[in-house]
């Protein structure tokens, strides 16, 4: 995606650590196609360190990479709604945890505090998912968002279909083509693709 007026979106980003070194990526790319990307934690991937990385590190790459110190409170992430000043907002990685809250209209992080506030300003919100029980608990719930006005999804599939049945991850390759989508108010097509492994 190229655009030509700078657009200023959110990435909301929760605790699938395996995917942070594909979202870094993903972060770097939306930067040099002209995009004001202001980072969103949740607490726990301000707070967790893991074989992944540290918490620090990892925040510390993103103000790097963002030129953002980025939102880290509930009390932060609130004036997205009354101010509207995201042109979108982006939950990458989005978890079963956060999946299954934002469905229930639950706001106990920044990320979700977000996403609530975005959703009333009626602009696109972009779900790329990393759940092991995409196709276990979280399923009814990946079918009732998918169905809710002003949610999109990047495209997803079976991460390691033999060990892990239930899971399913976003081919993150193509987060900035379902923002293009979306901001025509546009679901991308496929969204369920072939296995990743």
């Amino acid at each position: 995606m190229t655009q030509d007026k700078q657009l200023t979106v959110g990435l909301a980003i929760t605790g699938s650590f395996c995917t942070f070194d594909k979202i870094k990526e993903t972060a770097a790319q939306l930067v040099a196609n002209n995009i004001r990307l202001i980072p969103i934690y949740s607490f726990h991937v301000q707070q967790m360190d893991t074989r992944f990385g540290t918490a620090k590190d990892f925040r510390s790459e993103m103000e790097r990479i963002t030129g953002q110190k980025g939102i880290d409170t509930i009390p932060q992430a609130e004036p997205i709604g009354p101010t509207g000043y995201l042109d979108a907002l982006i939950l990458a990685p989005c978890t079963g945890n956060t999946l299954a809250k934002l469905c229930a209209g639950i706001t106990d992080t920044p990320v979700l505090m977000a996403a609530k506030a975005h959703l009333r300003n009626e602009k696109p919100l972009i779900l790329s998912i990393s759940t092991n029980d995409a196709l276990g608990m979280n399923f009814k719930n990946i079918g009732m968002l998918m169905n809710m006005k002003h949610i999109y999804f990047v495209p997803f599939g079976q991460d390691n279909y033999k060990k892990k049945t239930n899971s399913m991850i976003a081919h993150t390759e193509l987060i900035g083509d379902t923002l293009t989508q979306a901001l025509q108010g546009k679901q991308i097509q496929p969204v369920i693709l072939a296995p990743q492994c």
